[in-house]
């Protein structure tokens, strides 16, 4: 028989199983995410945080970074978040080991640039990733491609603007068309396939690959991220108990009231995509 403590215990786990998963990005960004979260997890119930009023993280320091991070993961856990995806690599890279270390108890899953399966999909292939030149400089993303420097060539490429397009909503049109292609083009020669190494970057996936044309290979990190979410979730034994289709509920810091208007607009495109 049960003690009174047991009972207490196991009544307190199954109403945190019952939590929201919360995904903060800098911005828009992770909307390219919350999709394949949801596609994995359909019964969880997600609270997606773009911090808009300090985007784009890309062009700041790794310490402001850190903080802006810092701040926010912790009021999403404080607001009972049982587990956080950091749905930005540049987030990710600055603030992703730091907050592990603050919150042990809490799953913490960050974003994986996709150079693996992009360096494994060929035979030595050139490999373009796309970042933001804070994600370049920080050591995450030098170290990955260090370790698969014998099974690709890298060439990274910083891509100053596109965050501010996508924040705008500019995903298409022949603005963010002719941006694109100045980034691109002048790296595209010989190349095998291209990483999307922010997940704003998902959001113009249409326009990317209309500048690189046909076979080149486009891969980003957004299905990778799902699958190790849905499996520390598991190992916590923390997936929901509910039966019922999870709710989404989509929060920002920005003080733009058309805001909320692009992150639904941005969010159903990729649903549709």
């Amino acid at each position: 028989m049960k003690s009174p403590e047991t009972k207490k215990k196991a009544k307190t786990d199954m109403r945190k199983r019952r939590n929201p998963v919360a995904v903060f990005d800098s911005g828009v960004g992770g909307l390219s995410v919350l999709p394949e979260l949801i596609g994995r997890m359909p019964r969880e119930d997600f609270v997606f945080f773009g911090d808009a009023a300090n985007a784009p993280y890309g062009e700041r320091s790794a310490e402001e970074v850190r903080r802006l991070t810092d701040d926010a993961v912790s009021r999403l856990i404080a607001n009972g978040a049982k587990a956080v995806v950091i749905a930005c690599n540049t987030a990710t890279s600055a603030a992703a080991g730091y907050l592990r270390e603050k919150f042990p108890a809490v799953p913490i899953i960050g974003m994986e640039p996709a150079l693996k399966p992009a360096a494994e999909a060929g035979d030595h292939p050139r490999v373009v990733v796309m970042a933001t030149p804070l994600t370049i400089r920080e050591e995450k993303l030098r170290a990955l491609s260090d370790k698969l420097r014998d099974k690709a060539d890298f060439v990274f490429v910083p891509c100053h603007g596109l965050v501010e397009a996508v924040e705008r909503g500019e995903v298409e049109g022949d603005g963010t068309l002719s941006l694109v292609r100045e980034i691109l083009v002048p790296r595209l020669e010989g190349a095998d396939s291209i990483v999307l190494g922010c997940t704003h970057y998902a959001h113009v996936r249409r326009v990317i690959a209309e500048v690189a044309g046909p076979g080149i290979m486009i891969f980003d990190g957004a299905g990778g991220t799902a699958r190790e979410t849905e499996r520390r979730l598991s190992e916590a034994d923390l997936l929901t108990d509910s039966e019922e289709k999870g709710g989404i509920t989509l929060l920002s810091s920005s003080r733009d009231p058309d805001y909320s208007r692009i992150m639904e607009k941005l969010l159903a495109r990729q649903v549709e995509k």
